[in-house]
């Protein structure tokens, strides 16, 4: 079977030379040097000066609410992981929806201005599938409506925009190390934080409050990365060329032999893209779902992502409708993408839309 897609596991003999310096340190969680290491690693490898490893995406989201003080209503999007908004709503904060741009699938930063009410504090925009948000202009915004901007960008590790970590952007931006991501720790995350006092802040918060083994000096939680996780993570950061490199290649095929009449995402050509995804997007949701039927009989699992639109969710008693969000997302579908994709079953996919495409 061929999922969308698959974790990438490094070579075990890798691994276990991190969980054997883990076993005779006896040292697995609360700070440990492997995890210590990670966090040097990656701050030079993504160009940032306050990285903060947590255990998952979602958590980081949730401390970055609660470090930047965040109440009453936040604007973000509808066309996201359902985390996005569940983090928010979990936070006791009102998420308040902003239509996505037909071409970009990112939060219309031209609608932002009219969403903006007198409890709005902040805004969470996502860059999808790793393309960057209007940035600019929703600093603007932020700066206008003293608004802070915690930037969504769980599927955008090692990319640059204008030559500048994506990451960097934002009062907090919030990577996903989940095992689906193109950097993975099994679980976990890292927020990438601007100010220093923030960071300080947020440190404190992920372990309890605690920073001294009898001193308690603020409210906080455990959302700390293990030992383990952090070994993982080690291991790919080392191969991490090469795992772009082959997704590259697959998103190069995909991008030269599929049909012309699927809708592209339009990428932000100030984006250093990863090639995490691959979007696609049908004339109907008939035509998806037929496509869909086609692949799974099959062996071929690509994933509706993301659906259904978020303005959908029942626990949400007052989110108005986003036409163009409910659009997309009824008809996008994400293609099969990781590193170890053979060939033969990039060229079955094609052929697929192909063959599909030619009988309607």
């Amino acid at each position: 079977m061929t999922h969308v897609t698959k974790s990438y596991l490094p070579d075990i003999k890798k691994y276990k030379s991190y969980i054997d310096r883990i076993f005779e340190t006896n040292w697995v969680t609360n700070h440990g040097a492997v995890a210590r290491e990670l966090d040097t690693r990656l701050k030079e490898y993504l160009g940032v000066r306050n990285l903060l490893l947590v255990a998952n995406g979602t958590l980081a989201l949730q401390i970055a609410y609660k470090a930047l003080g965040l109440k009453g209503d936040v604007i973000t999007t509808p066309f996201s992981f359902v985390a996005t908004t569940s983090s928010l709503v979990w936070e006791n904060l009102n998420p308040l929806f902003v239509d996505i741009d037909i071409n970009t699938f990112c939060i219309d930063h031209t609608k932002i201005e009219k969403a903006i009410t007198p409890d709005t504090t902040a805004m969470v925009p996502v860059h999808v599938f790793g393309n960057a948000c209007e940035i600019e202009s929703i600093q603007d915004m932020a700066d206008k409506y003293n608004l802070k901007v915690i930037y969504d960008a769980a599927h955008t590790f090692g990319e640059k925009y204008k030559g500048r970590s994506l990451v960097n952007y934002g009062d907090i931006s919030v990577i996903s190390f989940h095992a689906t991501k193109i950097f993975h720790t099994c679980e976990g995350g890292a927020l990438i934080i601007k100010d220093d006092a923030i960071y300080e802040k947020a440190k404190k918060m992920i372990d309890f409050g605690i920073t001294g083994e009898d001193v308690i000096e603020d409210l906080g939680i455990n959302a700390k990365m293990n030992e383990f996780e952090a070994a993982m993570g080690h291991c790919i950061l080392d191969d991490m060329d090469r795992i772009i490199e082959s997704r590259r290649r697959i998103h190069q095929y995909y991008s030269g032999h599929l049909p012309e009449t699927l809708i592209l995402q339009k990428w932000n050509a100030s984006t250093e893209r990863n090639y995490t995804y691959f979007p696609v997007v049908f004339a109907s949701e008939k035509e998806l779902l037929e496509v869909k039927a086609v692949f799974n009989a099959e062996g071929i699992y690509p994933r509706r992502y993301f659906y259904p639109s978020l303005d959908s969710l029942t626990y949400l008693k007052q989110a108005k409708r986003m036409p163009v969000s409910r659009d997309i997302s009824s008809r996008i579908l994400c293609l099969p993408i990781f590193a170890d994709l053979e060939a033969p079953v990039q060229r079955k996919i094609v052929d697929i839309l192909h063959a599909y495409m030619k009988s309607r």
